[in-house]
């Protein structure tokens, strides 16, 4: 029995054993109190020798024999261990083995020998068949030797890769399902690849067959179908095919798809940069499109219209790369400075709170905001008037000319108020012209029926809640809620 095996390569048996045994506070009598606790609780052996063939306590706990605590009473298992072991098969990989093909452990003598030898006899060399075992347990539990395997075999013979490719490609850490690498390989042949050219695709990527055994291959070769490409689209994609993973090629295009549909580019444009450019995006792992919006500077339009003149400006957004701000557009400074020359004239001062305050709050080029500025100017307002109305509430000017005239007009004309009670509360031109009306009009009715006091302001006729308004003032008349609803059925507003 190899015990130096189990002894260091089964860890938790034993750090589990010396936390039972009562060692005493002498520590140079080890040994001995081991030795005196197993005379008493004798162990099971197949415990230290799963853990030691790489199997966890969870995995193998439910494989440990009831009838049995020593590993030479299993004839079996111990006869057909060695045969893996003497033939070149890591011990810790074993587990992986029970695990996967149990059935091999209870192989009558000189059966798995025989299995063995029959991989050889395909002209394979005995490490890269202890290879194949190792991560493909599978394989050893068929009659004969799976046929799968064999066509990938014959399949990678033919387009010239012969077997020292696999032996050092091949891992143990990995499993391998067969029959889909002999899918992918027949694909290749089926996007019109010739044999040479598969092979020479393999032998600089091994890891388009090997890595997941090919299906995440697949799947990135039915993304590409799902994006509208060609056949001549895929094989471009294989043929410039980048030293990266195949997994971390799929993940970076997905990623930058996700990317394209954030900044809100449209989809047609979508499919043709993924199919014109699939492998840009699969080398790029670009930056969270928020980051990179707040590293430029710049909103997802101009993200998007970059992207459009030059798709290779990806690669300058990629994780580990330093981003600096854009370059403010022409377009925009010129906007900036017209909007900052009309605030100037209106007497700001540059750079203090309420100048910022005001460019915040206006919305419009330059000339549209003076537009609008000498509307309120020609309606009746003073410049001084205006710009103090301004200070108080600038959305004001975010109103086009026409609404701001109707607005007055009816102010005067309608309701009979003068343009001057407008600079007491300004912000009554930012209500809309019903409110204005179903309110101003309401409280003219009642002030003429002497139901309300006669000079309410204007702040308070307009700022209270509809139903704070039809409780304080509607109410106040016996007629006054059929007015309120009757006039509101007129002026065609809920509010």
């Amino acid at each position: 029995m190899d015990a130096e095996n189990m002894s260091k390569n089964a860890p938790d048996f034993f750090d589990k054993l010396l936390k039972e045994v009562d060692l005493g506070e002498d520590s140079s009598g080890v040994g001995r109190s081991v030795a005196r606790f197993l005379r008493y609780h004798p162990v099971n052996e197949f415990e230290p020798f799963f853990e030691s063939i790489g199997l966890k306590p969870s995995e193998y706990l439910p494989f440990l024999p009831r009838d049995l605590m020593f590993l030479s009473d299993d004839e079996l298992l111990l006869e057909n261990y060695y045969t893996l072991c003497t033939y070149g098969i890591a011990r810790n990989k074993i587990g992986k083995i029970y695990i996967e093909a149990m059935e091999v452990f209870r192989y009558d003598y000189g059966v798995l020998q025989s299995k063995l030898r029959s991989f050889e006899n395909l002209g394979l060399r005995q490490s890269l068949v202890a290879k194949i075992i190792a991560s493909s347990p599978y394989l050893l539990k068929e009659k004969i030797v799976n046929k799968e395997f064999i066509d990938v075999l014959e399949k990678l013979k033919k387009v010239g890769i012969d077997y020292n490719w696999l032996e050092q490609h091949i891992s143990v850490e990995d499993s391998y399902n067969w029959k889909c690498m002999l899918q992918l390989m027949c694909s290749f042949c089926e996007l019109g690849f010739s044999e040479k050219q598969v092979g020479e695709l393999l032998t600089q990527h091994p890891n388009l067959l090997l890595e997941g055994s090919g299906h995440i291959t697949s799947i990135l070769v039915g993304l590409m179908w799902k994006f509208g490409s060609t056949l001549s689209d895929v094989q471009t994609m294989f043929l410039q095919f980048p030293q990266l993973s195949v997994s971390k090629f799929t993940y970076n295009l997905c990623n930058c798809y996700r990317f394209l549909v954030e900044i809100d580019m449209d989809v047609q444009y979508i499919g043709t940069i993924v199919r014109s450019d699939s492998i840009l995006l699969g080398s790029c792992e670009l930056k969270r499109v928020n980051s990179l919006l707040c590293l430029l500077s710049c909103g997802k339009e101009r993200v998007c219209q970059m992207i459009k003149d030059d798709p290779f400006t990806l690669k300058k957004w990629v994780l580990g790369v330093k981003v600096e701000p854009l370059e403010v557009d022409k377009r925009i400074v010129k906007i900036r400075r017209m909007k900052t020359q009309f605030l100037l004239s209106l007497g700001f001062v540059e750079k203090s709170k309420d100048m910022e305050r005001a460019y915040k709050a206006f919305r419009g080029k330059g000339g549209e905001l003076q537009k609008r500025f000498d509307c309120l100017v020609s309606n009746g307002f003073s410049h001084a008037e205006v710009v103090g109305m301004l200070k108080t509430c600038p959305q004001i000017l975010n109103m086009s000319s026409e609404v701001l005239e109707t607005k007055i007009q009816f102010f005067v004309n309608d309701l009979g108020y003068r343009v001057s009670d407008l600079l007491t509360h300004p912000k009554t031109l930012s209500y809309t012209i019903e409110r204005l009306k179903l309110r101003l009009l309401t409280y003219k009715w009642l002030r003429d029926e002497r139901a309300v006091h006669p000079k309410l302001s204007l702040s308070t006729l307009l700022s209270i809640s509809e139903e704070g308004f039809v409780k304080s003032y509607v109410n106040c008349h016996p007629e006054g809620p059929n007015f309120w609803e009757r006039l509101k059925k007129e002026i065609g507003c809920e509010k």
